[in-house]
């Protein structure tokens, strides 16, 4: 690991924390969905980063990937809401989360997914087994009578890549990766009152750039050069409509990429059972001396 890269890291994380506490305080009932998310995408730029993945906001029994379609709107009433925040810092990613109960009757996944967060940040260490993470996340959450999503996890930061390996599990996997120098990972609990399992729902909003690949229509050529900008970077369907394009077209171009292979569409992330879920999220980096950094956590 280069210490520019480590100091970059480090940086990300810090601007991602900092817009994560933004983002939270603006998350009040009666606030609209897309007036947030337009608010934090500024304040990223104020901070002199740009967007990891888009701003998400998922709400309810619905774990992550979710935006609402264009056009429409939603305003936070009493939803159990799970804010997904990452940043890019010339290259290098900070990737943290964070839930807000506006009901007032789910603090406790809250509680759990938090817990289970610190509890795993704090055994981290070169030479531990990953799936000892996953053991801590899940023994935490059961101790609050609640289940882990197990088909969700953490996942590694690379440079310009949100989803590396190794995979943080958030239950035992069995896996023999082990905690080593110079890596860089988000730790990522999910804790449900549900089944513990999530099923991918409707079209995806959500899409990453996987190859290059040869397009028949006028309107996927066009999507195709607006989505090379994000340099692999996941953008949303948001993020590429413009006048050029109808919604239509714009749908159809996005279609024709997925069907030959050249993007990848995200679907919302829905609990089976339609269990609440909460969300915490940290990212982590450890040096090629083998210090701990939990990059994006604040105070």
């Amino acid at each position: 690991m280069k210490e520019q890269y480590k100091q970059d890291f480090i940086k990300a994380g810090s601007i991602a924390g900092a817009v994560r506490s933004f983002g939270k305080s603006l998350i009040k009932s009666g606030a609209s969905y897309n007036a947030v998310i337009a608010q934090i995408y500024e304040k990223i730029k104020e901070l002199g980063a740009i967007p990891a993945f888009p701003p998400q906001i998922a709400l309810n029994d619905v774990a992550a990937h979710f935006l609402p379609q264009p056009g429409t709107d939603i305003i936070f009433s009493n939803q159990l809401i799970k804010l997904d925040v990452g940043i890019c810092y010339n290259g290098a990613i900070g990737d943290c989360a964070v839930s807000i109960d506006l009901s007032g009757k789910h603090q406790v996944l809250i509680d759990a997914a938090e817990a289970a967060l610190l509890n795993a940040e704090q055994i981290i260490k070169v030479g531990l087994p990953i799936r000892e993470i996953g053991k801590v996340i899940e023994s935490t959450i059961v101790s609050y009578g609640l289940k882990p999503v197990r088909n969700l996890c953490g996942h590694g930061l690379g440079y310009y890549k949100i989803h590396t390996a190794p995979s943080i599990p958030n239950c035992d996997d069995k896996s023999v990766a082990i905690v080593k120098p110079g890596m860089t990972f988000a730790i990522e609990p999910f804790a449900t009152n549900g089944k513990g399992l999530i099923y991918e729902a409707s079209d995806p909003t959500l899409f990453s750039f996987l190859k290059e690949g040869k397009v028949q229509s006028g309107y996927a050529k066009a999507l195709l050069e607006k989505i090379k900008a994000f340099k692999g970077l996941p953008f949303s369907f948001h993020n590429i409509l413009s006048e050029d394009l109808s919604l239509i077209e714009t749908k159809l171009g996005l279609n024709e990429l997925m069907q030959l292979g050249i993007i990848a569409g995200y679907p919302p992330l829905v609990e089976e059972a339609h269990g609440m879920v909460a969300q915490a999220e940290n990212s982590v980096l450890i040096d090629k001396g083998g210090e701990v950094f939990i990059t994006t956590r604040i105070g």
